[in-house]
């Protein structure tokens, strides 16, 4: 689990959004599951080679919840992607 974490911590350097980044290292246990769903979120669009930015989390996020079936992963799902908009800009 140690191992994990470290991984996800060191993929927080790579949020687009200072605010987003402070929030995430600052909530210690609190968001264990939405910080592992941000860092699939974070995998999966660098794999695809895709350009790290809010609307790409959100975007990913969206296609999470669109394909999941499962009540539980739902509600991580809907809270990381909560956050994610609560701590994002708007577009001007």
């Amino acid at each position: 689990m140690s191992q994990v974490m470290l991984q996800e911590r060191e993929s927080y350097e790579d949020l687009p959004t200072l605010a987003l980044t402070q929030y995430f290292r600052t909530a210690g246990d609190r968001l264990v599951e939405e910080s592992a769903m941000l860092g699939t979120a974070i995998r999966s669009i660098m794999a695809s080679h895709g350009d790290l930015s809010n609307k790409a989390i959100i975007q990913k996020l969206i296609a999470f919840l669109e394909t999941n079936d499962d009540v539980v992963t739902g509600d991580i799902i809907r809270k990381t992607l909560e956050i994610i908009v609560d701590h994002t800009m708007d577009d001007i």
